[in-house]
């Protein structure tokens, strides 16, 4: 940073003028030239910082390459066209999850694709075909959202395909893993998630089996089982006798449908982001949305979670995270997938491949721990504007951080110094001016947010139409900003004014204009200040993301520096130049614009499954975090322009232009005239007929059945309700609890529910022994009646440890979350459904200060994959802007509940 632009800060104070004659010339100097901004140059700066903004985001994340056909491509080209067949082939099968005929149907399908690939390849390439039936296995993860569980499977098909140099005797000691996951969820045909991600392995096998010269094996990797917890890539990589030669794991994933695939995750070594960031034609990839990942802002889970915390592995984890809103609903269908998306992944991807397959070295597994212990290996990533990805790592960052922190501290200590108290002063009513920007801005737009749920048909009505947002929360915190802002500088006027009047007097209109000029200078240095803080907690927590405060804090000062700052002892201050804000400006809305953008349209369409317990999540939560999101985002942006505006008269037309935006959007969603989801962008819903036995431990009837209606969505059921009809009532009343997750607000109705299903499909415990010595150990057999699927809570205040099929899950090792440890478990046609588990008792339980003795021990619920007659009328009535909704945690259309009392 250059040392000018702050050291003059002394220099805006007023100074004592010795020499009349210069402080005559600069008092007609400073009379010919009155301190006054057009408001149609500021409005004319916002349209264009707003509109340079949308522009960023459209050309890094809009801007897709165009499909390729197979001749277009060539032999070892990639294209689009012929991936293309694959997803329309997988996706007219319909939803395949596990255990269903689908899947098998779907497994046969890349299974003949794979045999095909390895009939036509070079012939220098050894391709081989792998059709692996794994063994049952458990995962027990110790981070993230299966923290607390153990991830159960059996019977699990995947088609492995391995291409190889048949001359490079050591190719198969070392290989690049590329992994993606054919099982849907039961909800959806999975065009995005992730039909698109094995058209594009197929096509890459392809392509690159028709390369020589490589000296390492590529694997590739189609799994199933990832929806149910991970557990495919778990088999593989604990199963397979390939496992031990992956020194590199590339996770292809989806939240959405199409669009450009990022990188999301890289690490924990940097040799597979920096060869990717060298080679890759089209690079995305943002260090932002892996701090978010880890942090556990974003509830999910990937297979790259299990390569590098089971395997020790390090690589990249890709994700289309397009249309957010549809993921694993109905929507998420063939034709919502954009053209070129594939074809975007695909290129870069078969560059990668080709590259690191030829490159002299892999880095080793046993190594990976080392490098993350150290931390300064890890690395920052970002592309900008798509075409260009910038990596290094925390080692650079921290030189590059601390140099910067320390230039900005030093010019500020010097600056501080130089202006003595007036100049300390100074600074801290301006910062001031930028705390009352965030209190004002985050006041307004949660305001709106709190109110929203009140007055509109649903709490949030801008999920088909997130443009919305720029008039619900946007405008009210732009208004909130001006009004912090302006409130900062009534204090700093005021101040200087004091300051002016002991010195020697100045006429009182040029001496106005001075306070003015002054004020709007310490305005504009808060914002780096701002900046500068923000730059110092990410480097002190090693953030990546303090890459973003860097880029806000040196252009601005830097423009600054070169545009405004002067060493002239007797200058007085002019207005800021707009040569100094486009060029302060230019850099960080070129790297950070599009992010900020991506980032609001991806939280807006995580809130169609916001609430994972329904009903348990007040309905302005999801509006408070995007209102909040935004706000955030423009007082870290926009205080540099905000500065701007006080010599202007543009704070009326920003007053009158943001009132009538949020009266517009308001009366749109009032009106109806936009509805909040659409047949494309459908509110998640549940219909599961459930069948409860649990309540016969409390002196209930044996047996309830009845269908309920719930939705992850925020917002009640009355619309939905009375247009499917069928006797639902909606409610607190009744709490369904699924043992993953417990609905608090949803509609059952018992009407018509006895039919499309037997007592014989009821699961059963049964105690084998109860043992009371100095050890209480429970014998339990556990019958799930033919369900394949199912999810067992084990009471943790009462159990100490279990055994589960002793060989899967030893003593030992558990953890639990609410007091329960979960045992989730998912195979396929041929998986067991008697198991034998093992309690160990703690040695003082607290069953005494229950409720009752019908607290389970025990929870369980077992799905099936069938459709009874209610709740195919149900069904077939349900809104067009409805999709059921699926997950690891949520159940099927039938459900049976049982439970295991605290009192045997």
């Amino acid at each position: 940073m250059d040392s000018r632009p702050e050291s003059s800060s002394a220099k805006s104070e007023p100074a004592a003028v010795d020499d009349e004659e210069v402080r005559d010339n600069i008092v007609r100097g400073q009379s010919q030239s009155r301190p006054r901004r057009s408001p149609l140059v500021w409005l004319t700066l916002f349209a264009l910082i707003t509109y340079s903004s949308w522009a960023v985001y459209q050309y890094q994340y809009e801007n897709l390459p165009p499909p390729l056909t197979a001749e277009q491509a060539g032999k070892r080209g990639f294209s689009e066209v012929e991936a293309m067949k694959h997803v329309k082939a997988l996706t007219q099968l319909g939803p395949h999850p596990v255990g269903s005929d689908a899947l098998d149907l779907a497994l046969q399908y890349v299974l003949a694709a794979a045999e095909k690939i390895k009939d036509t390849a070079h012939w220098e390439a050894d391709v081989q075909v792998d059709f692996f039936r794994s063994k049952a296995g458990a995962n027990r993860l110790v981070s993230g959202l299966f923290m607390g569980r153990t991830l159960v499977y059996s019977n699990l098909n995947h088609v492995v395909l391995r291409i190889l140099p048949k001359y490079v005797s050591e190719a198969g000691e070392n290989a690049i893993l590329v992994s993606s996951h054919i099982d849907t969820v039961f909800s959806t045909e999975g065009a995005g998630d992730c039909s698109s991600c094995i058209a594009v392995m197929l096509e890459l096998a392809r392509g690159i089996s028709q390369w020589a010269g490589f000296k390492h094996a590529v694997i590739f990797l189609f799994n199933t089982g990832e929806e149910e917890g991970l557990n495919g890539a778990h088999s593989f990589i604990t199963q397979h006798p390939w496992n031990d030669t992956v020194r590199v794991a590339i996770d292809l994933e989806a939240m959405g449908i199409g669009g450009k695939s990022g990188i999301f995750q890289a690490g924990p070594h940097p040799w597979a982001i920096e060869n990717f960031a060298l080679v890759a034609k089209y690079p995305s990839g943002q260090i932002v949305a892996q701090d978010l990942f880890s942090s556990g802002a974003i509830k999910s889970a990937t297979d790259f979670q299990v390569y590098q915390e089971v395997a020790g592995l390090s690589g990249l984890d890709f994700a289309y995270s397009e249309n957010s809103a549809v993921y694993h609903t109905k929507n998420d269908k063939l034709e919502l997938l954009k053209p070129g998306s594939l074809q975007h992944l695909g290129e870069n991807m078969l560059s990668f491949l080709i590259h690191v397959a030829a490159s002299s070295h892999l880095p080793k597994s046993n190594t990976i721990e080392e490098e993350e212990n150290t931390g300064l290996n890890a690395a920052t990533f970002f592309d900008i504007l798509g075409t260009y990805m910038i990596v290094y790592r925390q080692r650079f960052a921290n030189i590059l951080h601390n140099s910067v922190i320390m230039q900005s501290l030093l010019i500020w200590a010097t600056s501080l110094l130089m202006g003595g108290y007036p100049a300390t002063v100074s600074l801290a009513l301006s910062f001031l001016s930028v705390i009352l920007m965030w209190i004002f801005a985050l006041g307004f737009s949660v305001l709106i947010a709190f109110i929203l749920p009140l007055v509109s048909s649903s709490p949030v009505p801008y999920i088909a139409s997130p443009w919305l947002v720029v008039g619900l929360f946007a405008a009210p915190a732009l208004l909130g900003a001006l009004t912090g802002q302006h409130l900062g500088y009534l204090f700093l006027q005021t101040y200087l004014s004091n300051v002016y009047s002991k010195r020697k007097p100045l006429p009182p209109a040029i001496q106005a204009d001075l306070i003015k000029l002054e004020a709007e200078r310490w305005l504009y240095k808060a914002g780096s200040l701002q900046w500068l803080i923000l730059l110092i907690m990410g480097n002190y927590y090693k953030i990546g993301s303090s890459y973003l405060a860097l880029v806000w804090l040196v252009p601005p000062a830097f423009a600054y520096g070169l545009l405004e700052a002067t060493l002239s002892p007797v200058r007085l201050p002019k207005p800021l130049k707009l040569a100094t804000l486009i060029m302060g400006l230019a850099v960080p809305i070129l790297i950070s614009a599009g992010i900020f953008i991506r980032l609001a349209s991806t939280i807006i369409g995580t809130l169609v499954r916001f609430d994972r317990n329904p009903g348990s999540t007040p309905e302005w939560l999801g509006n408070v975090i995007i209102a909040a999101f935004i706000a955030v985002v423009m007082c870290l942006t926009l205080v540099y322009l905000l500065s701007y505006v006080h010599l202007s008269g543009a704070k009326r037309s920003i007053v009158l232009a943001t009132c009538l935006l949020f009266g517009l959007s308001v009366t749109v969603i009032l009106s109806g005239i936009v509805p909040p989801f659409t047949e494309d962008t459908a509110r998640a819903v549940n219909v599961v007929h459930v069948v409860d036995t649990t309540g016969r431990f409390e002196g209930k009837q044996d047996t309830s059945s009845y269908v309920s209606l719930f939705s992850v969505t925020p917002g009640k059921l009355n619309k939905e309700v009375e247009q499917i009809k069928e006797g639902f009532i909606c409610g607190r009343e009744k709490v369904v609890d699924f043992v993953t997750f417990s609905v608090k607000y949803g509609c059952w109705t018992y009407d018509d529910t006895e039919g499309g299903w037997s007592k014989s499909d009821i699961p059963t415990f049964h105690v084998d022994s109860d043992t009371k010595s100095s050890e209480r150990i429970t014998q339990v057999s556990l019958d799930t009646k033919g369900s394949i699927r199912w999810v067992l809570a084990i009471n943790t205040e009462e159990i100490e440890d279990f055994k589960f099929k002793e060989e899967l899950v030893p003593l030992g090792d558990k953890s639990s979350g609410d007091g329960w440890h979960i045992i989730q478990f998912s195979g396929g046609k041929n998986a067991p459904t008697i198991f034998d588990l093992t309690l160990f008792w703690k040695k003082n339980s607290t069953r005494s200060s229950h409720k009752g003795d019908g607290w389970p021990l025990l929870k369980l619920r077992t799905d099936v994959d069938r459709i009874t007659p209610k709740t195919e009328q149900v069904l077939l009535k349900l809104p067009p802007w409805c999709s059921l909704f699926g997950k690891s945690t949520s159940p099927h259309t039938l459900a049976f509940l049982t439970s295991l009392p605290v009192n045997l």
